[in-house]
């Protein structure tokens, strides 16, 4: 532990009179009022006034200790204009000497400043959001202290906190006219429906802003003392994520803890939660202060590299409030809580207690992360890329979560709850009528029986199995045991995970997929290589096989967890025949290894292939020589065959899979596998929708693989399907000379007329 040598243990003079001044008042305008008069005596300056910003446009003159008292609530100005507005623009403070000489002066005259020439204006920030511009001005042309810098950004950032509780407590009655600090108004932002589902409950920041009340230190040297120690444990566990042994996996994942490691020692990050502390904030609000400031800076900059560091330093400033808060168990959070953040990854989102999350809304997020996944597993509904919508959230909100459209209501009307809950209790008569089939197998009409099954990857998704009445697990996805760790599983852990796998299902299949990293799966302890294309570069099997001693490792535990049971291992991203043929060798080497140290083997193997290459599809004839069984990677085929990204909005959309060309080359590697006896399997998206799910019975595939949520809609709509009656609709209009862009209406239209509920 660190202790710092001649430290202050009283706030200063400023602290005190800010402390004093938040003791009394009932409305907002007042406790501003009292604020500007603290600030003024303490400060010793002419002038102390507090601009807000009014309906996120102007920013108005909303208190003065020294300008005219006319000019309230009627001097305003854009942010950008004069020096105000030059700091509400830049989120930076400003200190001047001479004001009036400096080019973005504007002068106001209604504010009668003509005799000061000193200023000092600092951002009033909250969350990164910028509410308004608090002002020193003083008749003395000087240069503001340091000190006195520090001094009136640590109001600022109280203050900020203060009027926002005092707005929301005292509702209307408090509030400025024309201002908004708080949100209070009705909104409903759009954004990408990535787990789907409805869900209703009250918001939960991820990392919540420090309560006002814990804002201010008491005691400057126990604070700095706190502060201190917080340091040195981050830094320990920083400096074991360089030395660890993960981070000999690759000469990348030492650069990632080394570049991270310069973030936590970097002297100007430090420096300023130390300053932040002894202006006579407590440890938790100089980490606030801090973040809020780099987070207003970085995200004004356009430049993609310096933004995507606004997630290491937002990181170690969660790091921090953890350490200071002692966290050692789960987040406490309420019933029926809506999860807000602007990125969550898996770990931290297993912190939570899945069974009192209602719902998750991000402001970025992707389609196919791990957190979408696990979302899905979980049967949470998940809207990503909401943008702002951290700006406009409070905890406690009232909330209201369409993942089916893609859209989150904010503090909804009442006319908008009634009739969500209709949906709600519309779904909910669904929910139960797919538990009254969980026993039922997924016959079809004309007497096909479907198999369908569980995608997986963690112990949380094994309770699943049982309780959508799945035949088994489709798709294990063992790299999400490796994205939740701080550091690669040992190999005993591997084993253990996979032999759970097995043992929940019983007599059912599990299908392990070998790890599928690189693209968008990077490890917390393995920088992603750069590239241009990451989603047609160095990843998956191309990282085992360049990497054969990392496959090895989890072959070895895969041997391992199968011992005695049915083993099923698959490759993905496979793309061309030698690369089956290379990986299989590498399992078989492992399979020796087993056998010459007397191990216990496999009662069965089987080894795969995962599809998810137009290349491979045309060479499905030989990959089947070489491959027990094939699954088809719906996602991943259709982006490379469509050459549109699954992740990039501006693009998702742009194909439909139910298109005759996406159908003719499913119905191809159906067919190829048919006549070579290989099974074959579709996992992703499409399987778990019932529309598209019944398009793939019809080409063929009699096994799919699915989110657990999927897997009720799914066997209601197979068990009402003639398969038959659909394939004669469909192969006619696959050929090569119709004109057809889509089959999806027709399709819809024979479900409809037949009674098979997509």
């Amino acid at each position: 532990m660190t202790l710092i040598p001649d430290i202050v243990t009283t706030p200063p003079k400023l602290m005190r009179a800010i402390r004093t001044a938040m003791e009394g008042t009932e409305s907002v305008q007042g406790r501003l009022n009292d604020f500007v008069g603290a600030i003024s005596s303490s400060m010793r300056v002419n002038v102390a006034s507090i601009y807000l910003l009014r309906k996120g446009e102007e920013l108005e003159l909303s208190a003065t200790k020294g300008l005219k008292r006319s000019a309230v609530h009627k001097t305003r100005m854009k942010p950008g204009e004069g020096l105000v507005g030059h700091v509400a623009l830049t989120a930076r403070p400003l200190n001047l000497a001479d004001a009036p000489a400096h080019p973005l002066f504007s002068y106001r005259p209604e504010t009668g400043e003509d005799p000061y020439k000193a200023f000092l204006g600092v951002p009033i920030l909250r969350g990164g959001r910028t509410l308004g511009v608090l002002v020193v001005q003083s008749k003395e042309g000087r240069n503001f202290s340091e000190d006195e810098v520090e001094d009136l950004l640590t109001v600022a950032m109280v203050l900020a906190e203060i009027i926002v509780d005092d707005e929301r407590i005292g509702g209307k009655k408090a509030a400025l006219k024309g201002i908004q600090l708080s949100q209070i108004k009705p909104e409903t932002l759009s954004g990408k429906a990535f787990s789907p589902g409805l869900a209703r409950g009250h918001a939960v920041l991820h990392r919540p802003p420090v309560p006002p009340a814990n804002l201010l230190a008491e005691n400057i040297a126990h604070e700095e003392i706190r502060l201190e120690d917080a340091i040195v444990r981050l830094r320990a566990h920083v400096d074991a994520m360089v030395s660890g042994e993960t981070a000999t996996l690759t000469r990348a994942s030492r650069d990632i803890y080394e570049a991270y490691r310069t973030f936590a020692y970097d002297r100007k990050w430090v420096e300023r939660l130390r300053e932040a502390v002894h202006s006579g904030l407590t440890a938790e609000a100089a980490v606030e202060r801090t973040r809020n400031e780099h987070r207003a800076r970085l995200m004004k900059v356009k430049d993609a590299y310096l933004r995507a560091r606004l997630h290491d330093l937002e990181d170690l400033a969660n790091r921090m409030l953890r350490l200071l808060a002692g966290e050692t168990t789960s987040p406490v959070i309420p019933e029926d809580a809506v999860l807000f953040a602007r990125e969550i990854g898996p770990a931290e989102l297993l912190d939570y207690d899945h069974s009192k999350l209602a719902a998750i809304v991000l402001e970025e997020g992707t389609m196919s992360s791990h957190t979408s996944i696990i979302a899905k597993a979980l049967g949470l509904p998940l809207v990503g890329r909401v943008s702002g919508i951290l700006d406009r959230i409070e905890t406690g909100d009232d909330v209201l979560v369409d993942a089916v459209e893609g859209r989150v209501h904010l503090r909804p009307l009442e006319t908008q709850v009634s009739g969500f809950q209709m949906r709600l209790n519309i779904r909910g008569e669904m929910s139960r009528a797919y538990e009254q089939l969980r026993f039922k197998k997924a016959i079809t009409r004309d007497g096909v029986e479907v198999g369908l099954m569980l995608n997986a990857g963690l112990l949380v998704d094994l309770p699943q199995l049982d309780q959508a009445g799945a035949d088994g697990i489709g798709l294990f996805r063992t790299e999400f045991q490796f994205m939740v760790s701080d550091f690669m599983p040992r190999l005993q852990q591997q084993t253990d995970l996979y032999r759970k796998a097995i043992m929940a299902a019983g007599d059912r299949p599990v299908t392990f997929r070998t790890l599928d990293l690189g693209g968008d799966k990077i490890l917390p302890y393995m920088d992603p290589v750069p590239e241009e294309n990451p989603a047609i570069g160095w990843r998956a099997i191309r990282i085992g096989l360049d990497r054969p001693g990392l496959m090895r490792y989890q072959l070895r535990a895969l041997v391992a967890a199968g011992a005695g049971q049915h083993l099923r291992v698959m490759f993905p991203m496979v793309t061309t025949v030698q690369e089956m043929v290379d990986a299989r060798a590498l399992f078989d080497l492992e399979i020796e290894r087993a056998k010459k140290l007397g191990h216990e083997l496999p009662a069965k193997v089987e080894v795969g292939v995962m599809l998810e290459t137009p290349s491979l599809a045309w060479q499905i004839n030989q990959v089947c020589e070489v491959a027990d069984f094939v699954s088809v990677g719906a996602n991943d085929l259709m982006q490379f065959f469509f050459a549109a990204d699954r992740d990039n909005a501006r693009v998702a959309d742009r194909y439909d899979p139910l298109s005759p060309a996406a159908l003719s080359i499913l119905s191809f590697i159906a067919n190829q596998c048919r006549a070579n006896n290989t099974p074959v399997s579709v996992c992703g998206e499409i399987a778990g929708r019932p529309l598209e799910a019944a398009c793939l019975v019809a080409l063929g595939f009699h096994t799919l693989s699915m989110p657990v949520t999927g897997i009720g809609p799914v066997k209601s709509a197979m068990m009402a399907l003639d398969v038959a009656a659909l394939r004669a609709v469909i192969l006619p209009n696959i050929k090569v000379t119709t004109r057809l862009s889509s089959l999806r209406e027709m399709v819809r239209e024979f479900c409809l007329d037949t009674g098979v509920p997509v």
